[in-house]
Order: C-alpha cells, then structure tokens, then sequence
C-alpha cells in the first residue's frame, strides 16, 4: 500500500489526514526505520508494508469510531501499534500506553516527542501488575497480538470501565480463539458487541456489562497455566 493509497483508504473510511498528520505517519516510519536497526522492534519494515499492515490495519477499529475525548489505553503496544496511528488521527484521545520491555518504551518515547503527541503516557509495567488506582478507568482498552484471546481477557478487563469497550485485534485464528474464551467471556462480565472481519485481521469489541471480579486478575503464572 502507497502513501497515497493509504490516504485514499482512510477517505473511503471518512478519515481525512491534514497535510501535519501525513507528516506525522511519514515521521513514525523514518524512527520505526532507523531504530529497527538496532532493537528489532518489528520484522514488517518495508515502507509499503508498514502502511498497510502496521498503520492501515491499526486505524481498522477506527472506521465509524471517533476516539477524541475518551480515555483509551493500548496494552503490550509494542512499536506502537495501534496506539501511535490512532493518536495521530485523533489527537484530543487521551492515550496510555502500557508494556513490560523498557527498550520499546524507550522507542515510543522518542516517537511522541518527535511526533510532538500530547495527552500519552507511557508506562513500563505487566498490566496484570497495576496499581489499584488504574482499576475500572478506561473508556476503550485496545490490545494487539498480545496473547489468546481468554488470557488476553482477563489481563485487560479489570482496568476497563463498565460499559466500557475492549477491542481485540486478532490474526487467522481469531474466530477458534474467540470459542476458547467463552467461559472467560461469561465470568469477566462482557458481551460481544460487534465483529469486524478483514484481509489480515479480524477485530472483537466486547463491551463490559458489569465490575470484574475482584479476584482477577490473578498472577501471570496462574492466568497462564489455567485460562479461564
């Protein structure tokens, strides 16, 4: 996918990019470039690949959405995605972003300042490690290629709020996963809401009926040796 094809995407989808934010997307490529060489940040670096598989796809869970405004928090972001591209395209979102290795914050640091993105804060931490304070306060918690969906479920609810959204992105097998997770589906108190179902991913937005259980998130061992 071209610059320009990417553009022409994001119209089709009423997402219209001012002359600042395609220099932002062309800025975010040059550092994922430049400091791919040393840290590995992604294995998908070519120009027109990132457009379209890093950037496009990201901004898939924006489609029909408008993020400005609301409290959204990306878990395991990685080299950002798709917490960076959806700042950029809605830049009054209030952004965090939460991942256990300091080497990729260090990165996504740099990408805000350069990018000059207000409104994120980044946090090194395991999200089943939080403090207290993060519980129940998020409008939308995103995740991507993070873990198995009933896994992924029970490290990211607990921060969401009620009536709140969760979007999981997911690859070929999203719809297997998706049958793995029913019990934690049921016990976490969600609903599946909407299926959005593309090329390369397929994107599951549960909304949360009611408070997690105090008891989860458990430890990570645990969370990972018995799913829910």
């Amino acid at each position: 996918m071209t610059k320009l094809e990417f553009y022409q995407q994001l119209e089709q989808q009423q997402i219209f990019l001012s002359n600042h934010q395609k220099q932002q997307f062309d800025q975010y490529y040059r550092l994922l470039f430049q400091y791919n060489q040393v840290m590995d940040l992604t294995s998908v670096i070519e120009e027109e690949q990132v457009y379209e598989r890093h950037f496009y796809d990201s901004l898939t869970i924006a489609f029909n959405k408008n993020f400005n405004g609301l409290k959204v928090c990306d878990v395991g972001s990685g080299a950002g995605f798709p917490a960076i591209p959806l700042k950029i395209v809605f830049p009054e979102m209030e952004l965090t972003i939460i991942d256990s290795l300091t080497k990729r914050m260090n990165f996504l640091n740099e990408v805000v300042q350069q990018l000059d993105l207000k409104k994120v804060t980044i946090i090194t931490a395991r999200v089943e490690e939080m403090d207290a304070s993060f519980r129940e306060t998020f409008d939308i918690v995103m995740a991507r290629a993070v873990a198995r969906l009933n896994i992924l479920l029970e490290l990211c609810i607990p921060i969401l709020k009620v009536n709140g959204i969760f979007i999981a992105m997911k690859g070929q097998k999203g719809q297997e996963e998706l049958e793995e997770a029913k019990n934690a589906i049921q016990i976490l108190n969600l609903k599946l809401n909407e299926t959005q179902k593309l090329p390369f991913i397929t994107n599951f937005y549960f909304l949360k009926q009611k408070k997690t259980p105090l008891q989860y998130p458990r430890r990570y061992s645990l969370i990972k040796k018995k799913p829910l």
